[in-house]
């Protein structure tokens, strides 16, 4: 099976409006609830592509009731620990008109040192049977922010590759202990690296510890750096939409492709288009078949070794 983590887990809440309009009321046409956090989102799209999967993390209060109700009606397997705080809301307000969306996000619940020890008693227990496990997400008050270091260094410890996608200070110090991948987007490379050129900051991120780096680059694709060489993959088209939730579907094309033990080009080609199709999908966790499908062998992937300058 595959492990994903989602420390912060979240009930996601998608309101749609005829065209967002600040300072004024507006009423809302669509409301939509999903299970959610990075983790979670990957999860759904993993067992929706017919993996076995397994999500673990935390949840609490009313909204994380209604989380794992909604958790429930899915193909995931929900092991996440409970806990005394309440499970944190997202809300998305997307604009019919402009397709734009504004994303408001909740800190989530107070960890306490009882609940972190339940937790790792069942991360440690998952690995035995994981195939991988994807480390993803902003983390709750309460939790070290060198938490993605240490269940990093676990599961290599335990021979299951691990790939990871969180930002600022918990992906510095994960980087360290050496994750299998690492999935930053252009903002978050840049605020790791100092660089906005994709290239030299995701090999200054290799060189921080990571095995591979897979960039996300929003509408322009991915960039992958690795031992090996390096690819960039870009979509056919632009497409119109909501796009939250993108970069979690593309988590779980790089890593259904790392346990099917697909080469790299086609590892990028299904996370590209799945991230495509999930912005034509109407919340995150999900994706448009059809898209996806159309846009599988769409995907352009170009590739270069000495122009680019791989170091192994």
């Amino acid at each position: 099976m595959i492990l994903t983590v989602t420390l912060n887990a979240a009930l996601d809440i998608t309101y749609r409006v005829p065209r967002l309009r600040p300072h004024r009321t507006n009423r809302i046409t669509e409301v939509s609830e999903r299970p959610g956090g990075k983790g979670v989102n990957v999860a759904r799209v993993l067992a929706a592509l017919g993996h076995r999967t397994v999500a673990t993390g935390f949840a609490g209060g009313g909204t994380g009731d209604a989380l794992r109700a909604l958790l429930a009606e899915t193909a995931v397997t929900d092991a996440l620990v409970p806990v005394g705080g309440a499970t944190r809301r997202t809300v998305a307000v997307v604009d019919a008109t402009t397709g734009d969306t504004t994303q408001l996000n909740e800190p989530g619940p107070t960890v306490s040192p009882a609940e972190w020890d339940t937790f790792l008693g069942t991360y440690h227990e998952l690995l035995g049977e994981a195939r991988a496990v994807a480390l993803c997400g902003s983390l709750p008050p309460g939790v070290p922010v060198d938490v993605y270091a240490r269940l990093t260094r676990a599961a290599r410890t335990a021979g299951v590759p691990v790939l990871l996608d969180t930002s600022g200070e918990p992906l510095r110090r994960g980087l360290a202990a050496r994750p299998d991948l690492a999935k930053p987007n252009a903002d978050e490379l840049a605020a790791l690296t100092g660089s906005t050129e994709p290239l030299r900051a995701a090999r200054d991120t290799r060189r921080r510890g990571a095995h591979a780096v897979a960039a996300s680059l929003g509408p322009d694709g991915m960039l992958a750096v690795t031992a090996d060489g390096a690819w960039q993959a870009t979509p056919p088209r632009r497409f119109a939409g909501n796009p939250t939730g993108a970069g979690d579907s593309a988590v779980a094309g790089l890593l259904s492709g790392l346990v099917e033990e697909l080469p790299w080009p086609a590892r990028l080609a299904r996370a590209v288009a799945l991230s495509a199709a999930t912005v034509r999908a109407p919340a995150a966790g999900e994706f448009d078949r059809t898209t996806y499908e159309e846009l599988l062998g769409g995907v352009v992937v170009t590739a270069s070794r000495t122009d680019l300058g791989i170091d192994k």
